[in-house]
């Protein structure tokens, strides 16, 4: 997983397609899915799965609707398109993500 900053977001904007996972240091629940992305991310090498520090982008949170975390936001043509924020298990996040590795 790539770790991306607040100026770095532009990227999805730019984009046909990106994932941002966004998690809280502190979130016992973001690690446990921050692995489980992981692990998926093994499993899908052509997907490039960005994290970023939510505390850091209360403009960001605002304007997507941020309601929790973890949330996963798959972007399409630079708007959010999919919010994920129950992650279950690595199976379900596979399922979700696999129609994206292409």
């Amino acid at each position: 997983m790539i770790e991306i900053k607040e100026e770095q977001l532009d990227m999805f904007a730019e984009k046909e397609f990106g994932i941002l996972y966004l998690y809280t240091p502190f979130c016992g629940t973001c690690q446990l899915a921050k692995k489980m992305l992981s692990v998926v991310e093994e499993l899908l090498p052509a997907l490039a799965i960005h994290t970023a520090n939510l505390n850091f982008l209360p403009k960001q949170a605002k304007e997507w609707g941020i309601e929790s975390v973890p949330c996963l936001l798959i972007f399409e043509n630079g708007a959010v398109t999919h919010k994920k924020y129950a992650f279950h298990s690595v199976e379900h996040i596979y399922q979700i993500l696999k129609e994206y590795a292409a």
